[in-house]
């Protein structure tokens, strides 16, 4: 009987660079976190003040103190995530020889889940729920007998099924929903009569009198695209943007409904901050009377952009 023994040596250079295909092999699997929830809060207190004493140039005392608060909570696993954010705001202004007015108000609740089938995806098949309102009743001052606003008169309410663009790391993302139901609350009898945020008036008879009543709920489905972006522009400074287009199918298909909000941030310190901010906002179903013709009738009636800006410094606490 015949043996024959082969023996093979290998030289293996460990100084030498690996080959691609070692490289490969050595390449670290990718780390996944675990689910979790985290919380952010915020509260804010802006207050501009001027006095005058003597004042050669003239002008009037004032006061104005804006407050914010934002809770929000979001729960991230592989491949799902739900985001949940209440911004609440409410501020007064006195000027000297007036009573005090409201300055801000808003109730914003916010809520968005979304599921995507790849872990290393941006997309997610997403479901969103908004709802906007106010606290306090607004007037057109100087006239104090006739509220314009109350609380959900209006209230808006959104609720959609879309796809949503999420980069975490990049603080940025877009939302499209083909498929989005608005629903307009007028919960305000007088308000709802006159026919105020888009609902149906009441109908009258001859004499005036009401015949019946106008509605407190209007419906619409349409597009809705909504995005958010943080950026941090410098050590110190961050701006903030939020934006929403919508058109309802039935009611005037490609009149869009705009409401675009931008901040800058500028943290002086851990507790005092500065914020300068715009707010621009469009909807059609929001009318307003500029003029009267010489009997008293509406001139000039319809919608028009809305604006509002902030510029001022104040405390901020996280926790």
């Amino acid at each position: 009987m015949e043996q024959i023994l082969n023996l093979k040596f290998d030289y293996v250079d460990r100084d030498a660079p690996l080959k691609k295909t070692e490289k490969k092999k050595t390449k670290k699997a990718k780390v996944i976190p675990p689910p979790q929830w985290t919380k952010s809060n915020k509260l804010n207190t802006t207050l501009n003040e001027v006095a005058f004493s003597n004042w050669s140039a003239g002008g009037e005392n004032s006061i104005s103190m804006l407050n914010k608060a934002t809770f929000v909570r979001k729960y991230e696993d592989q491949y799902m995530q739900w985001n949940n954010e209440m911004v609440l705001k409410y501020g007064l202004n006195l000027q000297e020889g007036q009573k005090v007015r409201k300055a801000d108000d808003a109730i914003n609740i916010n809520s968005t889940f979304g599921y995507r089938k790849d872990s290393l995806s941006y997309w997610f098949y997403s479901a969103k729920m908004t709802f906007n309102t106010q606290f306090a009743n607004g007037y057109n001052y100087p006239d104090r007998d006739n509220p314009i606003s109350r609380l959900m008169a209006p209230g808006y309410l959104f609720v959609g099924l879309g796809m949503e663009y999420s980069d975490t790391p990049e603080q940025l993302t877009a939302y499209f929903s083909p498929a989005t139901y608005k629903a307009t609350f007028v919960l305000d009898q007088r308000l709802a009569n006159a026919g105020s945020f888009g609902v149906t008036g009441a109908k009258y008879d001859m004499n005036g009198d009401i015949i019946e009543e106008g509605k407190k709920y209007m419906g619409e489905f349409g597009i809705l695209v909504s995005g958010s972006w943080e950026k941090q522009l410098y050590e110190n400074m961050t701006m903030n943007n939020k934006v929403s287009f919508y058109t309802d199918y039935v009611n005037s298909f490609g009149n869009i409904d705009v409401d675009w909000e931008m901040s800058i941030d500028l943290t002086v310190n851990k507790f005092v901050k500065a914020n300068i901010g715009t707010h621009i906002k469009y909807d059609d179903d929001v009318k307003f009377v500029e003029a009267e013709d010489e009997y008293g009738n509406d001139a000039s009636y319809g919608a028009r952009m809305q604006l509002k800006q902030l510029l001022g410094v104040g405390l901020s606490y996280s926790f």
